[in-house]
């Protein structure tokens, strides 16, 4: 019953020399609905400040993201072979990223904006929390059509994938656990958790849902924020159970992951931030 991984091409057309991937498409239609989404919400709220700069933020944050991920990626991931391969930092489009570099990048971000402004930095936080989840979710399913951050082998689960880009990772495997070694030769590959798309689910729909009917009733300042850090470190480190560990970390003291191990502080500061918020009761 094994699901095999459908034939998508990651590239949408090319031109010249120049290629248009879905995965950096996908970034495109989320910040771009994060403009439109933010716009509106301003607008509804009449909280005129954030319809005036709302563009301004998003931008400023949007790169903010994309400079602490980077970052965050080779200190967190990747540190050993950056600092021997200078140059190679440069190189994002051969990929890596860190969600929880890029959350840190914001929040430095949104703490300037804060005192440039004055404005609390949970008020603002509060303002781009219910933004975010589109976009993980369009990142998730961009991780998916490029077959990349596949899960863990999964022989027993009679619904998981066969991805093709897996192979290198499967002969690691297979020297590990070598009864594998048929399943690999009937199927060209191991049968693995599709868990981008488990990622999709939780960190894109659900947590959307979850921020957006939470964040419809006028709140105190710093609630959406809790619970945006709790629901995205309770979900990543669930998926985590079922995504294959960056092969350069592995599992570390063979229990735990890099990814679950960044999300525990998340969701203690949620519940920090969530419980002196509800004592505060100050509301927007």
């Amino acid at each position: 019953m094994y699901i095999f991984f459908p034939k998508l091409n990651p590239i949408i057309f090319t031109f010249g020399s120049i290629s248009a991937r879905w995965y950096g498409f996908m970034y495109i239609i989320s910040f771009l609905f994060a403009i439109w989404y933010g716009k509106r919400c301003s607008i509804k709220n009449k909280k005129k400040w954030y319809e005036k700069k709302v563009e301004t933020l998003l931008y400023a944050v949007f790169l903010g993201s994309c400079i602490g991920g980077r970052i965050g990626y080779i200190i967190f991931y990747n540190f050993t072979y950056f600092s021997q391969n200078i140059l190679r930092i440069f190189y994002v489009w051969e990929g890596g990223m860190s969600f929880h570099g890029g959350l840190i990048g914001a929040v430095i971000v949104m703490t300037y904006f804060s005192l440039k402004y004055k404005k609390r930095i949970l008020e603002i936080s509060d303002f781009i929390a219910p933004l975010i989840p589109f976009g993980l979710g369009a990142g998730r399913l961009g991780n998916f059509i490029n077959s990349e951050l596949w899960g863990r082998v999964s022989p027993n689960f009679s619904y998981a994938m066969i991805f093709p880009n897996s192979q290198y990772q499967d002969l690691e495997t297979i020297k590990k656990h070598p009864q594998l070694k048929l399943l690999f030769e009937k199927y060209g590959a191991l049968p693995r958790h599709p868990s981008q798309l488990y990622e999709f689910f939780l960190e894109g729909l659900v947590l959307f849902f979850i921020l957006y009917f939470f964040s419809k009733k006028n709140r105190p300042i710093g609630c959406t924020s809790g619970l945006f850090l709790i629901f995205y470190g309770v979900f990543r480190i669930f998926v985590e159970f079922f995504r294959e560990p960056d092969p350069q970390i592995g599992l570390l003291e063979n229990v735990i992951t890099m990814g679950q191990i960044l999300s525990i502080p998340m969701i203690f500061s949620g519940l920090i931030i969530l419980s002196i918020s509800s004592i505060k009761k100050n509301k927007l």
